[in-house]
């Protein structure tokens, strides 16, 4: 991951043209920013996505323990019902 910023640092200062001092840090920060913005919104889709798989998960996994513990509850009352 930083080899990947550090590659999009150098490209993105390599390809600004050095038209004066002022205007290349000017641009070359302009690249490097929408680098990290771009990076950035990667980086938080992928932990949208995943995160939204992993609820759905969760919530099946949560689903299926409930519906086993509420059979096993009706198994026990229909044990004590038959005792009596």
């Amino acid at each position: 991951m930083l080899s990947r910023i550090t590659i999009i640092l150098l490209c993105s200062l390599l390809l600004t043209s050095p038209v004066s001092a002022d205007n290349q840090f000017k641009e070359g920060g302009r690249e490097i920013g929408q680098g990290f913005k771009t990076l950035g919104q990667a980086t938080g889709e992928a932990f949208k996505k995943t995160g939204q798989a992993v609820g759905r998960a969760f919530k099946r996994w949560g689903q299926a323990t409930g519906a086993a513990f509420r059979e096993a509850g009706k198994k026990t009352g229909e044990a004590f019902k038959g005792k009596k």
